[in-house]
Formats: structure tokens, C-alpha cells, sequence
């Protein structure tokens, strides 16, 4: 029944004096100071960032399908166009879900606003401009069946 408004509040120590247990200088370089958030919390960011990877490797798989698959389907260029714009996509997601992870984590322990996803619009970019790609062969290419 304490004054605390939350279930966990952590211990509070200054960022000089802070090491969490268990982590060396390596860790606490990385995660630059601060107080030990709630486990649950960091968990959380954990499961997003794992989000992100799972969406990364989607987009490498196809990536890798388009180019592979789709020999018929698509016009030489336009293929490696899909298939390296899926591939471009991948490299960013993963190496920006491993930024935002370290961000979100320090921004937690510093008890600061979270960052805004940088990942969102360049995925939702990256999408139209696929989708977009994808619209003008279903429009341009000649009907089958005549």
C-alpha cells in the first residue's frame, strides 16, 4: 500500500553508480546507464524486435521466391526489380529492428518517451512501391484464355 504508482518502480540509482547484475561493462556501455526497467517491459521490446526479424525474413524468402519462382510470371527486369527491392527491404528491417530494440530499451531504463518507429514508413513505402510494381503487370499483361 505504498505511495508507488506502479507494480514495479525498480530500483532507482544514478546512471554513474548503475551496473545491472550479471552485465558486464560491455552491456552496460551498450545500454547506456540508467535504472533496470521492468522485466515485462523489456521483454516486450524483446517480442517486437522478434516481430520485426520474423517480417524481415519474410521479406528475404520472398525475395528469394520471386526470383527463383517466377521466371514465367514476370519480365526479366521487373523480376530482379521485385526480387531486390524484397531483398533491399529485409536488409533494412532486420539491421533498423536491432536499432530500434537498443533505442526503446535505452529510452526505457532513461524513463524518456519511446522513439517513433523509423521502420514504419520505410516498410510502407517499400510496399506500395512493390504492390505498385505488381499492379501494372496484372494491368498491362495480355489475358489468357482467348
Amino acid at each position: 500500500m505504498g505511495g508507488s504508482s506502479s507494480a514495479y518502480d525498480g530500483p532507482v540509482t544514478s546512471s554513474s553508480e548503475h551496473r545491472p547484475e550479471g552485465r558486464g561493462a560491455w552491456a552496460a556501455r551498450l545500454l547506456g546507464g540508467g535504472v533496470e526497467p521492468d522485466p515485462r517491459f523489456t521483454l516486450a521490446n524483446e517480442r517486437t524486435f522478434l516481430a520485426w526479424i520474423r517480417t524481415a525474413l519474410a521479406l528475404l524468402a520472398g525475395g528469394i521466391a520471386v526470383e527463383a519462382f517466377t521466371p514465367a510470371a514476370f519480365d526479366p527486369a521487373l523480376r530482379t526489380f521485385l526480387a531486390v527491392t524484397l531483398l533491399v527491404l529485409a536488409m533494412i528491417m532486420a539491421l533498423a529492428a536491432g536499432l530500434r530494440w537498443l533505442r526503446v530499451e535505452r529510452a526505457m531504463r532513461r524513463r524518456a518517451p519511446l522513439p517513433l518507429p523509423l521502420l514504419v514508413p520505410v516498410l510502407a513505402a517499400g510496399g506500395a512501391l512493390i504492390a505498385g510494381a505488381v499492379l501494372v503487370v496484372v494491368l498491362v499483361a495480355p489475358q489468357g484464355g482467348g
